[in-house]
């Protein structure tokens, strides 16, 4: 039985709550859709942490992100930290990625064999944070520009980039189709829409009525009653600087809604290349985000907190060996995607470091004791202590020493709008809650370590801010002189292997006459 080839396509910043397959009856997104009516759909899916280079490099690692010192959007994590690729490439496969996956520091594979496009945000130190500071500091300059000014462009960074990823991993899968070595593969293709800025093209705006934008469940909460978690994030978003009136509240949100869709249609065309190709038979396609968009719930933006918007996730597996058409409705995270790739490819038991579990059987309906705990953390930007969420069944907690707790019941409360942990008969659970996130992190450690890192950072970041920076961007290879039909090539031969289908070449009906010299 062949392995199968397996496709990891990541959009950036996508909440759950913002596609149809998870009940969002204004996005237009299509093939998302197909996909999700001919595969999986896990519908309480999590990310470990709601910022873009953390939630990845866990994700990849399998690992809660402050265990490998991912502690925020300037932190790497070691090279000898292994990864899902590495112990894909020890079960025969081809790894590769095309776009976005923001490792910083001097490894920018960690276990990809092949990386075809650059990144598009910093590999250096840049972005660390500064928890010494009140009001916070973002290194990447957060602010509700990119909410004030939403509307039309003509082309954008965001579009520049993710026209690029989508070129050369539809080109990929044809290279991939065609080439002489048949390991199976495990391509990432990850995109940067729909991320802020909220800008986009009229052909995309063009697809929604603004009268079908739908707005916030939750409005805006005035700081003084916000908890002190959603004050630190309304400084470090500098809320007080821009007006969100209502109809920039609609323009950001339709954007949004238009953005996504740009990205259903980059997912449409991979599906479409997969089966031109000849390889959807035995490809399993995994569409996700690696975090959340607030969209204006309680008058926040963007990510960096634990609210719902911000770190729930969108997980859809469809393929050989996938059950079709249902919906998982058990917690999961980004955590279980590791195992569960592994699975997929391994011959047997491989030991790991992975903290997740392999959601296929839970998809099979055989996973009967899956656990019902979900945990996400954050240390980045924003807070001046570490932040840490609990999903325990359809209770939520979120946490901090100097905050304190938050407790909403998501069945009766989807929108978070009532805080349980103020209420003298919940006092019992509150503490059983808290109890259960000391068990799971050593909250001392969590923030000592946090703090250290940062110092080192810091000095590092400004020492080699003196004389040459080190080359960290990654620089995709290319050797022209290698393609098409070269010096000393036969174009006939090239022009054969090219092409898709492969045709033999066809031996000539009558043998060219040669002259007789006898």
């Amino acid at each position: 039985m062949r392995k199968p080839n397996i496709i990891l396509v990541m959009a950036d910043q996508l909440t759950a709550g913002a596609l149809p397959a998870y009940g969002n009856t204004v996005a237009k997104t299509p093939h998302i859709n197909a996909l999700a009516a001919r595969g999986t759909v896990f519908g309480n899916t999590y990310c470990n942490f709601p910022i873009c280079a953390p939630s990845r490099a866990s994700m990849l690692t399998g690992q809660r992100a402050t265990s490998i010192g991912a502690f925020d959007n300037g932190a790497d994590f070691p090279s000898s930290t292994p990864t899902l690729m590495h112990h894909l490439r020890l079960e025969g496969y081809r790894t590769i990625l095309a776009g976005k996956m923001h490792f910083v520091g001097p490894d920018q594979l960690h276990g990809y064999e092949e990386r075809i496009t650059t990144d598009i945000y910093p590999s250096d130190f840049t972005w660390t944070p500064d928890w010494q500071t009140n009001p916070p500091v973002s290194g990447a300059r957060m602010s509700l520009l990119g909410v004030v000014e939403a509307g039309l462009c003509t082309r954008s960074l965001q579009l520049d980039y993710d026209e690029e990823v989508a070129f050369a991993a539809n080109r990929k899968l044809f290279d991939l189709a065609r080439d002489e070595d048949k390991r199976p593969f495990f391509l990432t293709v990850s995109f940067t829409h729909p991320h802020n800025p909220f800008v986009t093209t009229q052909e995309y705006w063009d697809r929604y009525d603004p009268a079908e934008i739908d707005m916030p469940a939750v409005g805006p909460i005035p700081y003084d009653e916000q908890d002190g978690r959603s004050q630190r994030h309304y400084l470090l978003t500098r809320c007080d600087e821009h007006d969100i009136t209502q109809d920039r509240l609609r323009d950001a949100r339709h954007a949004y809604y238009a953005m996504t869709s740009y990205i259903d249609d980059k997912l449409g065309q991979l599906m479409a290349t997969l089966k031109a190709a000849g390889l959807d038979e035995n490809t399993i396609v995994i569409f996700t985000a690696d975090h959340g968009e607030m969209l204006g719930e309680r008058g926040m933006w963007f990510k960096m907190c634990l609210f719902e918007g911000s770190v729930r996730v969108p997980l859809i597996i469809a393929g050989p060996g996938w059950p079709e058409g249902i919906s998982r409705e058990e917690n999961t995270s980004l955590l279980d995607l590791a195992p569960t790739i592994l699975a997929q490819a391994a011959e047997g038991p491989r030991e790991t470091a992975f903290e997740g579990n392999d959601l296929a059987p839970l998809a099979r309906g055989e996973a009967p004791d899956w656990p019902s705990d979900v945990l996400c953390e954050y240390t980045a930007e924003g807070c001046d202590e570490p932040w840490f969420m609990l999903r325990r069944d359809h209770r939520k907690m979120i946490w901090s020493e100097t905050h304190g707790p938050q407790l909403f019941d998501l069945a009766t409360d989807p929108h978070e709008a009532r805080d349980l942990a103020k209420l003298p008969e919940h006092a019992e659970e509150v503490a059983a809650m808290i109890a259960a996130i000391r068990t799971h992190w050593d909250v001392a450690r969590v923030d000592r370590t946090a703090r250290e890192s940062q110092a080192r950072r810091h000095m590092l970041r400004d020492a080699l801010g003196h004389g040459r920076r080190p080359p960290w961007d990654w620089q995709p290879p290319s050797d022209a002189a290698k393609q098409y039909v070269r010096s000393g090539d036969s174009p006939t031969l090239t022009k054969i292997r090219s092409r898709l289908p492969y045709r033999a070449p066809v031996p000539p009906d009558h043998p060219r006459k040669t002259e007789d010299k006898s």
